[in-house]
């Protein structure tokens, strides 16, 4: 089988060491392997998205040495794709439209059964409970959530052992590697509702990574720990829409020196400010240990 690996940075900030360290740790996997890699662009938030990031993107990787097939795709090209998987999920009854402010999802915060998840604070369910009464199908760009209780139990083949599964050939941020599974209990438990389609987009970034994933014959993702638990959210997506569910190696985060990962805010261990200072590709390779 061919090894396929994708690089899918957002074009809303310069890269730093830890993008450097994720996009050459999966050029190195694909040329190990015989393989291919891959580069997206991921600008469906397209407030915060600049022409002048996405050419220095390009011009970051080149100089490390990576090179990839052109053109790259971009996902602002690809709404209505993104916009008929949601409306599949609609049809099958899986959405719900979403009313709640920031303000109110940020008071359930405080709300002591509930959590955080790999999507942020665990929804309460506020808009869920109006399913039956709202099943008109809400216009364009409005927010939809998942209704994972129904998408963890639902009836199709596709799911129906209501188990869900991945491999991961590098480790989670608890040493998890090997055969993950998960149940759908947990997914209601620990994910809970998510968002598929964002206010002003119609789409989501967890709807869409899959969706590019599936279309660009990605076989293999490698990317940083702490979206390990986010892959779940992405292999319910791929089970849900039919879809191919990739070989996930997530690698350790870099971090400053206080321990926390970096940022695209973190400017001092930007790429771009290492090459102005006259590092070189093997310079980067020694910072992150490659």
């Amino acid at each position: 089988m061919a090894h396929i690996e994708r690089f899918a940075p957002s074009p809303t900030g310069p890269l730093h060491l830890g993008h450097a360290y994720s996009a050459l740790t999966a050029w190195d996997r694909a040329l190990a392997n015989g393989g291919a890699f891959l580069l997206r662009i991921e600008d469906i938030d397209q407030s915060r998205c600049r022409p002048e990031w996405e050419q220095q993107i390009f011009d970051d990787l080149e100089w490390l040495g990576i090179y990839w097939p052109k053109p790259v795709m971009r996902q602002s090209t690809r709404l209505p794709i993104y916009r008929r998987a949601i409306d599949d999920l609609w049809r099958e009854g899986l959405l719900y439209p979403c009313n709640c402010t920031r303000k109110d999802i940020a008071e359930a915060i405080c709300a002591p059964q509930e959590g955080v998840g790999p999507d942020g604070v665990i929804y309460p369910g506020t808009c869920r409970d109006k399913i039956n009464a709202c099943r008109e199908y809400p216009a364009p760009f409005k927010p939809l959530r998942l209704n994972m209780a129904m998408a963890g139990f639902y009836g199709d083949s596709r799911v129906g052992d209501e188990v869900f599964y991945f491999t991961e050939t590098g480790g989670g941020p608890k040493g998890e590697s090997g055969l993950i599974e998960f149940t759908a209990e947990e997914a209601v438990k620990n994910i809970g509702d998510i968002v598929l389609a964002r206010r002003g987009m119609g789409t989501s970034y967890h709807l869409s990574v899959v969706l590019d994933d599936a279309f660009q014959g990605i076989t293999h993702v490698t990317r940083g720990q702490d979206l390990f638990e986010t892959t779940k959210i992405h292999v319910i997506l791929q089970k849900l829409l039919g879809l191919p569910t990739p070989v996930y190696h997530h690698h350790a985060l870099i971090r400053d020196e206080s321990g926390k990962r970096l940022a695209k805010r973190d400017d001092a261990r930007a790429i771009a400010r290492f090459r102005a200072e006259g590092a070189g590709p093997a310079d980067i390779r020694r910072m992150v240990r490659l």
